[in-house]
């Protein structure tokens, strides 16, 4: 089903016109630890007046899925890709994960009715609105 998928569904991200426009008028740059390629166009300027950059995912088509020195590259934030220079990341930065919306993994704050804490009780500053 892959190769079937890839030549008729725009959804998958990566069709047989993305890969052949990607080919012909795009340079590989680099890629990252999570298997996504990166591209930067070969001639001409793009609507900004710099040529385009692209990213191509390895699986899922997720922005979360770019780490932020590739992110970085991709909004012109940095000039030069991270494989021209060495990013280091700083002491308060954590490690790149990406979005978890929707999984087991996902962000739950105290009060939320899908985690097992139980609700803080209210402390007595609200009052009920009621119609009249």
């Amino acid at each position: 089903m892959g190769i079937f998928s890839e030549i008729f569904s725009w959804w998958g991200g990566n069709t047989w016109g993305t890969r052949t426009t990607i080919a012909w008028n795009t340079r590989l740059v680099g890629s990252d630890s999570l298997g996504n390629h990166y591209y930067i166009q070969k001639r001409g300027v793009g609507p900004l007046g710099v040529p385009r950059r692209f990213v191509i995912y390895k699986n899922q088509s997720e922005a979360s899925l770019v780490p932020p020195e590739w992110h970085g590259w991709l909004h012109y934030t940095f000039d030069k890709p991270p494989t021209e220079e060495d990013y280091t990341p700083r002491a308060w930065e954590q490690p790149h994960r990406p979005n978890m919306t929707g999984t087991a993994e996902a962000y739950r704050p105290s009060g939320s009715i899908l985690t097992s804490a139980q609700r803080p009780k209210a402390t007595g500053d609200y009052k009920a609105w009621k119609p009249e």
